[in-house]
C-alpha cells in the first residue's frame, strides 16, 4: 500500500509539474516558429535577421528556458508544498546547463530526477522536530539552503561524472559505426534523437552529426534532422485525430507540438512523454528510429545543423527527407493509437 501510494504521488506530482510548464512550453514554442519561419538557413542553423523577430526569438528562448525549471520545481512542490518550489527551480535550472568537471546537462530527465529528489527531501526535512524558535525559518531558509545543496552536490560530483562518461562512450561508439550500416546508423541516431527530446542523449547525436559534417558528411546529420521533427508532429496530429485519449489542454498543446515539429523543436513533445512516459516514448522512438532509418538508407543529407520541414530548401534529398519524416510519423501515431488507452481507461487504472 506505501508503494502504491508513493508511485500515486510521483504520478500526481508529474502531471502537476507539466500543468505549470505548458504555458512556458507554449509561449516559447509559438514565438519561436514565428521567428524561426522567416529565417534563414545557413551553416549554424537558422538565422533569423529582421530586429523584431530577433526580438521574438529571444522572448521564445527564454520561455524555453524556463520550461525545464518550472517543471523540476513544481514536481517538488506537488510533493512537498511550498518549501519544494525554490530548491526545485534551482536545482532544474542545473539539470538545463553544463554542470560540473565535464560540463554535463541532463534536460528534462535530469529535471525529472532532481524534482523528485528535491520534493521527497523537503517531505521528509518538515518531519523533523526542532525547537520552537527555529520553525518560522525552517521553510524559508533551513530546508530549501539544505536541500539545494544536499541534491545538488550529489548531482554534480556522484551523477553527472557518470552520465558524462556515458556520453563520451556514446559518442565514441557512435564515431566507429559511421562507415557501416546505414540502416542500423540512422536508426540509432533516429531513436538517441526522440529518447530524451532535446536532453543529453538527444546532444550526444547532434554533437556526433556535427563533428561529421565538419568532415563534409552530411548523412548522419539527415537522419538527426527527420528525427527530430517526428515527435512533436506525431503528438499534435495524434491530439487532432484521437480525440478520446487527450484532455483539452492536451490537444490545445497539440496545435503548438505541430508547429514546432515543422521547425524541428523535439522538445514539444515533452509535455506528452512526462504525463504518460510508458505509452507515449516508446512511440516516439520507434517513430523516429524508423524515420532515422529510412533518411540514412537514402542518403538524404541535411546541410545545416537545424530539422523539421523549414530546412527544405538545403537538403539533399528532398523527397526522401519528406517521405522519411512521414512514415516516422505515421508509425509513431499508429503505436500510439494502439497502445496509448482512452481517457476514462487510463483513469480507472490509476485509480486501482
Amino acid at each position: 500500500m506505501k508503494d502504491n501510494k508513493i508511485l500515486k504521488d510521483i504520478q500526481k506530482a508529474f502531471n502537476t509539474g507539466v500543468s505549470y510548464m505548458l504555458p512556458s512550453v507554449v509561449v516559447g514554442g509559438i514565438l519561436l516558429a514565428i521567428a524561426l519561419s522567416t529565417g534563414t538557413a545557413t551553416d549554424t542553423g537558422m538565422q533569423v535577421t529582421n530586429p523584431v523577430m530577433k526580438n521574438l526569438n529571444d522572448l521564445g528562448s527564454a520561455g524555453f528556458a524556463m520550461m525545464i525549471p518550472i517543471l523540476a520545481g513544481y514536481i517538488s512542490y506537488s510533493l512537498a508544498g511550498k518549501p519544494g518550489l525554490v530548491p526545485g527551480f534551482i536545482l532544474g535550472y542545473v539539470a538545463n546547463n553544463p554542470i560540473g568537471a565535464g560540463e554535463v546537462k541532463t534536460g528534462f530527465l535530469g529535471a525529472l530526477i532532481l524534482g523528485l529528489a528535491a520534493g521527497f527531501l523537503v517531505r521528509w526535512c518538515k518531519t523533523w522536530k526542532v525547537p520552537n524558535m527555529f520553525k518560522p525559518i525552517m521553510p524559508i531558509l533551513i530546508v530549501p539552503i539544505f536541500t539545494t545543496l544536499v541534491i545538488g552536490l550529489l548531482y554534480i560530483y556522484v551523477i553527472a561524472t557518470p552520465i558524462g562518461m556515458l556520453m563520451d562512450w556514446l559518442v565514441k561508439v557512435l564515431g566507429g559505426m559511421q562507415g557501416g550500416n546505414a540502416l542500423l546508423l540512422g536508426a540509432i541516431i533516429g531513436a538517441m534523437t526522440a529518447v530524451d527530446m532535446g536532453g543529453p542523449i538527444n546532444k550526444t547525436a547532434t554533437a556526433f552529426t556535427l563533428a561529421l559534417m565538419a568532415e563534409s558528411v552530411y548523412a548522419p546529420n539527415g537522419a538527426h534532422r527527420i528525427a527530430c521533427a517526428i515527435p512533436p508532429l506525431a503528438l499534435g496530429i495524434s491530439t487532432f485525430i484521437e480525440r478520446k485519449k487527450y484532455t483539452t489542454d492536451d490537444k490545445d498543446l497539440g496545435l503548438s507540438a505541430f508547429f514546432m515539429g515543422l521547425i524541428g523543436i523535439t522538445e514539444g513533445a515533452i509535455p506528452f512523454a512526462v504525463k504518460d512516459m510508458k505509452h507515449v516514448l516508446p512511440s516516439i522512438v520507434i517513430g523516429s528510429a524508423v524515420g532515422g532509418a529510412i533518411g540514412m538508407m537514402n542518403n538524404v543529407e541535411a546541410l545545416v545543423p537545424h530539422g523539421g520541414l523549414i530546412i527544405l530548401p538545403v537538403v539533399n534529398g528532398k523527397v526522401w527527407y519528406v517521405i522519411a519524416m512521414f512514415v516516422g510519423v505515421a508509425v509513431s501515431v499508429a503505436l500510439l493509437h494502439f497502445t496509448k488507452p482512452n481517457l476514462e481507461v487510463e483513469e480507472k487504472e490509476a485509480s486501482k
